[in-house]
């Protein structure tokens, strides 16, 4: 099999506009350093540009008052609408193209036209809530490229994998009373945005396994292993999403957990494994978070090295 044929890329130049300030956190370097050490690692690999989601794909997870807010304020300047989110001239265009591009990678991979998606993008989205632009999240990503899976295309078990080492709030808070959505997540605690306790269940679809601070690869995979993973093997997914946050790095400056891209790499390969058993080996990770560039750049290779393993 070709590369093209096993994964497929998507991002946009868009992605790069949202200019949140100089002394923001999630930088346009960020997706740069991501998208460029990718393409050194893996010069086949091809690369789509990530379409605009439509506002009735956006609707589906979100308010239209959310959708007017976004899209629909046009700032001249870049402006607050949280100590964290910023919304600047660049950023409507940015959220339509993440959004887009989680949509796109769903159809391409239920399609048969690749297997698997992996979609260098930003802002990030699974802080984002149904009403709340939030945690530098304007829209849910993942959540749109979800609801996408079952409502176009009528899944019923669609698995969503968050590795962030923050919750992914927006992510639960959307789907917790949706059973064909399973949400599996391991994140640091006490930390941003403190949920994702262990007794949010849902409807029985929610898993949460919080880490301690100073946590390292041993503790990780341990969670992983013994706690989420059984539980991705008994749902069956169709289709598995990951929220790829690679914030849990050992040099990222905004938490505290102790891992290495070899832990990431060793997921993936869980991951991939179940999609395979499961769900045709269809499997679509969207960026989320990661701070530090060079702990990003080389998480992101270790992903994808494990995305193409087939």
């Amino acid at each position: 099999m070709t590369a093209a044929s096993i994964l497929r890329c998507y991002t946009h130049p868009a992605c790069i506009g949202h200019e949140p300030g100089a002394t923001h956190a999630e930088q346009p370097a960020r997706l740069k350093a991501v998208t460029g050490a990718l393409r050194e690692a893996f010069p086949l690999l091809p690369w789509c540009e990530a379409p605009r989601a439509t506002r009735g794909q956006l609707l589906r997870v979100h308010d239209d008052a959310l959708l007017a807010l976004v899209l629909d304020t046009q700032p001249d300047r870049a402006m607050s609408l949280d100590p964290d989110t910023v919304l600047a001239p660049g950023s409507a265009e940015a959220a339509l193209r993440a959004a887009g591009a989680g949509v796109a990678a769903v159809d391409a991979v239920l399609s048969g036209q690749t297997r698997r998606a992996f979609c260098a993008v930003r802002p990030p989205g699974h802080h984002a809530t149904a009403t709340v632009a939030m945690g530098f999240c304007l829209f849910n990503n993942i959540a749109v490229a979800a609801a996408h899976a079952c409502d176009k295309h009528g899944l019923a078990r669609v698995a969503v994998i968050d590795f962030d080492v923050h919750h992914g709030n927006g992510t639960q808070a959307i789907f917790d009373t949706d059973p064909r959505v399973l949400y599996l997540s391991s994140h640091q605690l006490p930390l941003y945005p403190d949920t994702g306790h262990a007794n949010e269940r849902g409807v029985g679809n929610i898993v949460n396994a919080p880490l301690p601070p100073g946590t390292g690869g041993e503790g990780f995979r341990k969670v992983w292993r013994e706690r989420l993973l059984p539980v991705l093997e008994s749902f069956r997914p169709q289709l598995v999403l990951v929220s790829a946050g690679f914030d849990a790095h050992r040099l990222d400056p905004l938490a505290q957990l102790q891992l290495e891209a070899d832990d990431y790499h060793w997921l993936t390969t869980e991951l991939v494994a179940s999609a395979r058993r499961h769900a045709g080996g269809r499997l679509v990770s969207m960026l989320e978070g990661g701070y530090d560039l060079t702990a990003l750049a080389q998480s992101s290779v270790a992903h994808v090295t494990a995305l193409l393993d087939d």
